[in-house]
């Protein structure tokens, strides 16, 4: 008995099939994993961030470090800034590549981004928290 081989057409559905199940597998992951199961990276590094409180609110260091944690980041330091009196909050890249960076802020809402050259042991990337602060997303 001839053996019938498969048709293009199925072949597509069975593939396309797959694709979608996996993406929902890899959407409800990311939505229903344990918090901190997730790591954010850079390639192969985690990126480190630094919280500097430049508004003033005691505790509002804390809220956005907690935030980060629970998207993955690592938060390498928690402090006040040089000064209590910013306005603007920002998103620091402490080295020459954005990336790191970019993930942060459009984690955070979108807050502006500004490139320091300042080679850091300890972070990749700081952010300032200014008198701005409700237009951090700090919520999923």
């Amino acid at each position: 008995m001839a053996r019938k081989s498969a048709d293009p057409a199925t072949i597509a559905l069975v593939a396309l099939g797959l694709v979608v199940a996996v993406l929902a597998g890899s959407w409800a992951w990311s939505r229903l994993a344990p918090k901190g199961a997730l790591r954010r990276h850079a390639g192969s590094r985690v990126i480190r961030v630094q919280i500097l409180n430049g508004c003033g609110e005691p505790g509002i260091g804390i809220r956005v470090a907690s935030f980060l944690r629970d998207g993955g980041f690592q938060v390498v330091e928690v402090r006040n800034a040089d000064r209590p009196d910013y306005f603007a909050s920002m998103v620091i890249a402490r080295g020459g590549d954005l990336s790191m960076a970019r993930e942060v802020a459009h984690y955070l809402g979108g807050p502006p981004l500004i490139q320091q050259a300042w080679d850091s042991d300890q972070a990749d990337v700081s952010v300032l928290v200014g008198s701005d602060r409700s237009r951090l997303q700090l919520e999923p």
